[in-house]
């Protein structure tokens, strides 16, 4: 396995270690987390495929905030909190829709697509309404290659671009931007911490004890490395069939992509942009990944995937395998992160080595560490310590 570390790595007595278990289950340092991991942070909404037209909008809900993206009539991709200004009604239900106003369904007050409070029914009632500074508040908004990313506090910290501008040209041939939905998002609640499957989504040393079938398809190909705000992982198929009749049938009916250089046509590459969100690429799909804290030992994923137009049998009969295959290791490393959030309950363990071949873990526990320095403490500290 190929594994390349962070060009910043610090000499740190505790970067050999783990973060400690009582970080995956304290409920003060998932409201820290919260507070200065998440609302600073990048988060993926949609693409801009999703929201093509005038109207048409997407939310995205997380540190209890809901997050609506609309696009307006001069083609603007905006994002608004979706909380009327009144009384602090959600504006919107659900996922996405379309809409010619935003429309309060509690007293009827009216947003254009552009976030500009347009109507109050008997506005003369309200003496301290002043309509020009009680439209809808706006969210940072950037688009990375035809995707939506939000967040709701700006920190100083660096763009979606800026992060991902190491890997620009190994990403530009895959043509993001022209990508479109197969599907809907997909929403899998599981009983972990949010950190939890970060860590298994970046660890390269459990695919050959763990993951069969990958392992059939990439051998000791499999590579990590990372950089200062993203992990990358790759493998290239080997020639050999797979015992496997999905993994077999995929790697021979996986047609030509002509848009990809040689090297790419039998390669799968996945990228996780700090802290939460991740692209897996393959020739025949795009699907990204997020894995969202509801609370201190429960988390949400959203996956979707994305596709370019291609009819070809080959093509449809390579994205039906490729979903066997990924659903298989998706059951695989429910089993992992399941075992390691139960032994994370354990008092008989605090802290665990980590490999030098662990490069992405040991990047995501300093930085962790960085943001929220009681993460070097090994055991719990008493109740209250994030007011002290």
């Amino acid at each position: 396995m190929a594994t390349h570390p962070a060009n910043d790595t610090a000499n740190d007595p505790q970067d050999g270690w783990s973060l400690p278990a009582w970080t995956y289950r304290d409920a003060e340092f998932h409201a820290l987390e919260l507070e200065r991991i998440f609302r600073p942070s990048w988060q993926v909404v949609c693409h801009t495929s999703d929201i093509a037209g005038p109207g048409d909008w997407h939310t995205l809900e997380y540190c209890g905030e809901s997050v609506i993206v609309v696009r307006g009539r001069d083609d603007v991709l905006r994002a608004f909190t979706n909380v009327c200004r009144h009384r602090g009604s959600r504006l919107v239900d659900g996922v996405s829709g379309c809409a010619k106003k935003l429309v309060c369904p509690y007293h009827a007050w009216t947003y254009d697509l552009d976030g500009r409070l347009t109507g109050v029914p008997d506005s003369a009632s309200y003496p301290t309404l002043d309509k020009g500074k009680s439209g809808l508040v706006p969210v940072e908004l950037e688009i990375w290659r035809g995707f939506i990313f939000v967040r709701l506090e700006d920190d100083g910290g660096p763009s979606v671009a800026q992060m991902m501008a190491p890997y620009e040209a190994m990403v530009e041939p895959y043509r993001f931007e022209e990508l479109s939905a197969l599907g809907r998002v997909t929403l899998r609640p599981r009983e972990v911490n949010w950190k939890n499957i970060g860590d298994n989504y970046s660890d390269g040393l459990h695919i050959p004890v763990a993951h069969p079938g990958l392992t059939r398809l990439f051998g000791k190909g499999y590579g990590v490395e990372a950089e200062s705000h993203v992990d990358r992982m790759w493998g290239a198929m080997v020639d050999r069939p797979s015992a496997n009749w999905s993994e077999r049938l995929y790697q021979r009916l996986l047609p030509p992509v002509p848009h990809l250089p040689e090297e790419r046509q039998r390669y799968w590459l996945y990228f996780k942009i700090w802290p939460n969100v991740a692209f897996d690429i393959y020739p025949d799909q795009v699907d990204f990944m997020q894995w969202l804290p509801v609370g201190p030992t429960q988390s949400l994923i959203r996956e979707i995937s994305y596709i370019l137009p291609d009819d070809r049998r080959e093509m449809r009969a390579a994205r039906y395998l490729n979903w066997r295959i990924n659903r298989q290791v998706n059951a695989e490393d429910t089993a992992l992160i399941t075992r390691v959030q139960q032994g994370m309950a354990s008092r008989s363990f605090s802290v665990g080595p980590l490999s030098e071949k662990e490069v992405c873990l040991r990047n995501f526990c300093s930085r962790v560490r960085d943001v929220i320095p009681e993460a070097r403490s090994e055991q719990q500290p008493a109740a209250g310590w994030s007011r002290a």
